[in-house]
């Protein structure tokens, strides 16, 4: 439990700084938190990518960088309010905002987790399976 209550703590601590260093206005476009969603899903990604091809780590591994870091990181929740304040003004930028943010998460998590696995298998056992 405290692997995953630093990690989450440094995640969030990360999140914030982004907010602090690229505010966005009230109506506008949530770029932020939606880089913030995207660029947190592909590192996950890139974390189970790895970890599917290593065969030993840490046991604590996962569940810091994982549920902790990537997961104070990431936050479906201020996406989940942002998209309802746009569609109380702007419905159009509020459906695109709440429909390309998990599209965009999801393909990034997949993309990396399947780049990651074929850049850290080694070429004999990529090789092997295409007999």
């Amino acid at each position: 439990m405290t692997a995953i209550a630093v990690g989450g703590a440094l995640g969030a601590c990360a999140r914030y700084g982004a907010t602090l260093l690229w505010p966005t206005e009230p109506g506008a476009f949530p770029w932020t938190t939606f880089a913030v969603n995207v660029t947190g899903c592909a590192a996950m990604g890139v974390l189970m990518g790895l970890l599917t091809v290593r065969t030993t780590t840490h046991r604590l591994v996962r569940p810091f960088l994982g549920t902790g870091v990537l997961g104070g990181y990431t936050t479906f929740s201020t996406y989940t309010v942002e998209g309802n304040h746009l569609l109380g003004g702007d419905t159009g930028l509020g459906h695109l905002y709440l429909a390309a943010t998990p599209a965009a998460a999801l393909l990034a998590v997949w993309g990396a987790a399947v780049l990651t696995r074929r850049a850290a298998t080694p070429r004999s056992h990529r090789l092997r399976g295409r007999a």
